[in-house]
């Protein structure tokens, strides 16, 4: 089967949730004997540069990039309020991209078209004039639904107003676009249901964030003395990791630390290095982007994730699940994940059950490594299909 894969940001490196989904649903389509032709955006937010095909990548026939500007402009953003047209998915409509994807079209014949995500969805029209293949949208999120939650948690002011302008248009075309898939592949089962619910009656399948369990080596010699630091790794240019981090050190932080003077908070992604300077809480240690992402989890016992807006899986947590590590996080956080409170993971919704969840890693800590390690027995039969963890 030939597929012509098109993404809105290159799927490479492998350090943030999007980018694994694509990578490793490509993957696994490769080792089951697709042939798959990648047509991605570089864009100016996320852009990369190889001159290479890196080895991450190295399962795709064809790799075709097109730069893409989708900067967020002042004057065009005004002037979308005018607009009935989603200002979200406008920023990666491109002339450069359309007659790339043409030139494909028009050059080869392939048996499926894939759209990783929502904002793919304004070349439907021109894949249907060029292509016969069905077309698959991969939904990574309900996306209106993540600006719904940002809106929702935002204060009462004109930003608020305008969020909210932003998401009943994003939501609309949303709505609107389901009705042009041929088959619509959803990242859990809850957004499966939810797309039901919002009127999409075509084919429909569920495909949740996999992982190798090869690329993921537990250290579990941090359960070997009482927790002293805890962790957090996210790209805080993403709003809803950035919504999150900011909630937590402004209620959440300062009360477990005058609790328990003796921990330290680490962080660590892209954009986190910007934040140094506005951060002046006590033991909050900023890292920057970390050379290895996996390393500096593995240094952690316990990881942090206090999302409160987003959609869709989260990829740090299932991460933190496979390297044997006991991750604190929302109900939303979880939302999708098939794991338990007080077995394979710990739930917080307030600083006081983030206290509480605190208190059990502190005061048990021999109930750490076991709880670490169902956690990855758990991402090991769920998400890894092609590559069992057995039980180790």
């Amino acid at each position: 089967m030939k597929i012509l894969q098109l993404c809105k940001k290159v799927p490479y490196p492998l350090k943030d949730g999007e980018s694994i989904a694509v990578n490793a649903l490509s993957k696994a389509l490769h080792n089951l004997g697709c042939s798959i032709t990648l047509l991605s955006m570089n864009t100016s937010k996320h852009p990369v540069s190889f001159t290479e095909k890196p080895k991450a990548l190295s399962h795709y026939r064809a790799i075709h990039l097109v730069e893409v500007d989708n900067r967020v402009r002042p004057l065009p953003a005004f002037f979308n309020l005018f607009s009935p047209d989603s200002y979200h998915v406008s920023r990666f409509v491109s002339n450069g991209f359309r007659k790339q994807l043409e030139k494909l079209l028009r050059e080869e014949a392939f048996d499926v078209i894939q759209l990783e995500t929502l904002y793919l969805a304004p070349y439907i029209p021109l894949i249907r004039r060029h292509s016969e293949a069905p077309i698959a949208m991969r939904a990574h999120n309900v996306e209106h639904e993540i600006w719904d939650r940002i809106t929702r948690n935002t204060p009462l002011s004109p930003r608020k107003w305008y969020l909210r302008h932003l998401t009943e248009k994003l939501r609309r075309y949303e709505l609107a676009q389901l009705k042009n898939y041929d088959l619509l592949i959803a990242i859990t089962e809850r957004d499966l249901r939810l797309f039901g619910e919002l009127g999409y009656r075509g084919k429909r399948i569920t495909t949740p964030i996999g992982l190798d369990k090869r690329e993921y080596e537990p250290d579990y010699a941090a359960f070997l003395h009482p927790v002293h630091s805890l962790g957090f790794l996210g790209a805080l240019g993403w709003r809803p990791t950035q919504e999150g981090w900011d909630w937590f050190l402004e209620s959440v932080w300062p009360d477990l630390h005058r609790q328990w003077p003796q921990l330290s908070f680490h962080v660590a992604g892209r954009n986190s290095e910007a934040w140094r300077k506005q951060v002046g809480l006590p033991a909050v240690h900023m890292h920057g982007e970390v050379p290895c992402a996996k390393g500096f989890l593995n240094q952690h016992a316990v990881l942090i994730v206090p999302l409160r807006s987003g959609s869709g899986m989260r990829a740090k947590i299932l991460e933190g699940m496979a390297l044997g590590r006991v991750v604190i996080t929302t109900s939303l956080g979880l939302e999708g994940i098939e794991a338990t409170h007080g077995r394979e993971v710990l739930l917080a919704d307030t600083p006081e059950e983030f206290a509480s969840a605190l208190a059990f890693c502190l005061g048990q800590p021999d109930k750490l490594e076991a709880m670490g390690r169902r956690a990855r027995q758990q991402v090991g039969k769920r998400y890894c299909p092609f590559y069992p963890y057995g039980h180790s």
